[in-house]
């Protein structure tokens, strides 16, 4: 934001000088012609901060013509009023705050007005930055400006009219944070993408209040408290794309091994092989989780199918590996399955990696 002492131009018409009072959000400039020119706030370009440049030289310069300022000679050492006067740095400011707002030329008028496109630096940082729009017939975006904001100032970036609302479906805005001549904490750069309904900008409705602008304006918050903020933009082919993929992965695979109730050795017992390449033709697209869920629902399925089969012998084979599968069985009849008797299955017959159920 510009203060007194600062060296500025005018925004929006020809002109400048160094301010010499502000009153409320209207700043007095005073030109090359020593004339005060009263002039809003937040159509002053700051060109020269009045902390940036020795006070000795502070009369030569506001004499000058109000624009690019030309070199000046190297800062001189610090001193206990340029402590006090840092230049525009706030209070609030090292935390980033960026809002884009597109204020209507003639409000009462929508139908036939085009709007200026605002972007608000509120912090204490310098930005290189880039606004584009695209619509959603493009393949790419187009850039509508692409420069440098200073601290704590609103800067026009465009004017958008009738004709250009068609082809902005889209804004976007990237930018890198930094600050000259000072420490820093360092942000991240970030991109910010938006949905636009351009039929907002012909509903009265549809413009609102903001504290940076005197009149009411569609406005994007785009980092609010160093956070960017980002609207999901779902694109329909890969929204479809996605789609196909997760129904692909959620598929539960087809079970290859029924149980048989004639599948029986020794005379009276039944065997069920655990193991996951027995129970579905593959295992593609499986997680761990996904495959020991199948083990044991088709334990489940078998224990529920012989729970009136009082003294049935049923042993799962499911491996020694690492346990994991044997520790599910154990809880399932320790707790869904208690009162039924469990034991290692014959060594001779299944190894280690077998346990026997007799349903009673």
């Amino acid at each position: 934001m510009a203060k007194i002492g600062d060296i500025v131009r005018f925004l929006n018409s020809t002109g400048g000088g160094r301010i010499v009072r502000i009153e409320g959000n209207i700043a007095h400039v005073e030109d090359a012609d020593g004339f005060e020119v009263p002039i809003l706030l937040k159509e002053c370009v700051v060109v020269d901060h009045a902390s940036a440049r020795p006070q000795t030289l502070a009369p030569a310069v506001a004499k000058s013509p109000a624009v690019m300022p030309q070199p000046s000679a190297p800062k001189p050492a610090v001193t206990e009023a340029d402590d006090v006067d840092s230049g525009p740095e706030t209070d609030t400011g090292n935390t980033l705050n960026l809002v884009l707002g597109y204020e209507p030329t003639d409000i009462k008028h929508l139908s036939t007005s085009d709007f200026d496109a605002y972007i608000v630096n509120d912090s204490n940082y310098y930005l290189y930055f880039t606004y584009m729009t695209r619509s959603d017939s493009d393949d790419g975006w187009n850039t509508r400006y692409a420069g440098i904001v200073e601290p704590n100032i609103q800067l026009r970036i465009d004017t958008v009219t009738q004709a250009m609302l068609p082809a902005m479906d889209r804004i976007a805005f990237q930018y890198i944070a930094f600050k000259q001549d000072r420490q820093y904490a360092a942000k991240n750069p970030a991109l910010i993408e938006y949905n636009l309904d351009t039929t907002r900008f012909f509903k009265l409705h549809a413009f609102h209040d903001n504290p940076y602008f005197d009149i009411p304006v569609i406005a994007f918050d785009l980092v609010r408290n160093d956070r960017p903020m980002r609207q999901k933009n779902v694109d329909g082919r890969e929204l479809e794309k996605a789609m196909r993929q997760k129904r692909n992965a959620d598929r539960r695979p087809v079970i290859k091994r029924q149980f048989k109730h004639g599948d029986k050795r020794n005379g009276d017992i039944i065997e069920v092989d655990l193991h996951i390449e027995e129970l579905v033709d593959n295992t593609a697209g499986l997680s761990a989780a996904d495959m020991l869920n199948l083990q044991v629902d088709e334990f489940r399925r078998v224990m529920d199918q012989n729970l009136k089969n009082k003294g049935q012998k049923i042993v799962f084979i499911h491996g020694k590996g690492e346990g994991v599968l044997r520790n599910a069985l154990t809880k399932e009849l320790t707790h869904r399955y208690k009162g039924h008797l469990v034991q290692d299955a014959s060594f001779q017959e299944y190894g280690y990696g077998a346990t026997q159920v007799i349903i009673v």
